[in-house]
Parts: structure tokens; C-alpha cells; sequence
């Protein structure tokens, strides 16, 4: 009997250590220290997914070298992740970027262009800084001038970046890239301290999000 209580006693004394690191490694990201809680949460497109949203800007050199790093994130996620990219814009050229962005998706080219014109912009010190230059590099990827112009002008794109401009004021967005979780959680590499840090913090609100819909 003395021997079974002291077996009993033994891995008690293994298991607690473990579940304790378990436990503090779940809540190893705080509120207010690692991520921000929106004053009010912004509505998602789709309700039934976990809606992940990167906020960036073609001529931001971190959201170029981050491009890579959250482009092989997001392929790896599960099918209940969503993500979804939305131009920063506080002045005229970025809202330029954001409609050649918002172009490109609805001309069925995005995968085609969003790379050069990053490539563009910072490592060929081509700032794309109106309609006709972005035209010329949509052209080399095989989109006629007068199309990519009529798509680029339309309405539907216009309403696009507006609503881009208004997501990203409700996220609070402070610099780029940041991305939000859910429409409810702001995660920036000030507050991770690293890009990769970032989508440390990202996966943790993911599993969140993910334990409070069951």
C-alpha cells in the first residue's frame, strides 16, 4: 500500500509541473500587452469563419518583406480561417495602391500582380504613383489599358477602397502591416515584437475565437 501512495505521489509531482506550463504557455499572450480589444468589433464578411484580416500598403518595405512570411501562414490554416488583406490609405498615393489592389480582384489578376507591384514599388524604386503607371505594369501581366482603366475608374472599386478606408479606422490601424482578428483584436509587431511574433499572437486569438463559437 505504501509503495502504491508513493507511485500515486511521484507522478502527481511530474504531472503538476507540466499541466501548470501547459496552462501558463494557453495564456502566454495578455490584453493590452500582446494584443489590443477594439473599443467596438467590426463586422466580418462572413459570420461562420474566423475572419483574419492583414491591414498593408504596397509601399511599406515591412509589409514587403512580411508578404512571404503571412502568404505561407495563411495557406496553412484551417477551412473555419478566413483571410483577407485590406489597403491601409492616409494619402492620395496609398489610396492610388488601394485601387489598383481592389482592380486587380476584380479583374481575376491579383495573384498575378500583387507581387511586381510590391516589386515595384520597393525594389525598383517605382512608386506607381498614378493610373498610368500601374496601367503599364498591368499590361505586362497581359491586361489591356483600356479595360484595366474602365475597372479602375468604376464605381465598384471606389466603393471598395471606401469601405477599406472605413475598416481600417474602425480597426484603429497605427501603422502597417497589423492584422485583426475577427474584427475584435488588433495585433501589431509593437505590441507581438516581431512579425513572426505577430502571427504567434494571431494563432493564439484564432484558437480563441475558435473555443468560444463551440
Amino acid at each position: 500500500m505504501l509503495t502504491r501512495r508513493w507511485l500515486i505521489a511521484s507522478l502527481l509531482t511530474l504531472l503538476l509541473p507540466a499541466a501548470a506550463c501547459a496552462d501558463q504557455s494557453a495564456n502566454r499572450f495578455v490584453e493590452g500587452e500582446h494584443y489590443i480589444r477594439l473599443d467596438s468589433e467590426v463586422r466580418t464578411v462572413n459570420p461562420n469563419k474566423i475572419e483574419v484580416t492583414e491591414v498593408f500598403w504596397y509601399g511599406c518595405s515591412h509589409c514587403f518583406h512580411f508578404e512571404p512570411m503571412v502568404h505561407a501562414w495563411s495557406e496553412k490554416q484551417a477551412d473555419d480561417v478566413v483571410f483577407v488583406q485590406s489597403p491601409a490609405m492616409w494619402n492620395r498615393i496609398m489610396e492610388t495602391h488601394a485601387r489598383a489592389f481592389y482592380t486587380a480582384k476584380a479583374l481575376g489578376v491579383l495573384d498575378k500582380v500583387h507581387q511586381p507591384i510590391f516589386n515595384a514599388i520597393n525594389m525598383e524604386r517605382n512608386m506607381l504613383r498614378d493610373a498610368d503607371a500601374l496601367a503599364e505594369l498591368f499590361a505586362q501581366q497581359g491586361v489591356e489599358r483600356a479595360k484595366f482603366m474602365k475597372v479602375f475608374n468604376s464605381f465598384s472599386v471606389d466603393s471598395q477602397v471606401r469601405q477599406a478606408d472605413a475598416r481600417a479606422r474602425g480597426y484603429g490601424i497605427q501603422g502597417t502591416p497589423e492584422m485583426v482578428v475577427n474584427g475584435k483584436f488588433r495585433v501589431s509587431t509593437r505590441t507581438a515584437g516581431s512579425q513572426r511574433g505577430m502571427l504567434e499572437v494571431v494563432d493564439y486569438l484564432v484558437e480563441q475565437e475558435r473555443k468560444a463559437a463551440q
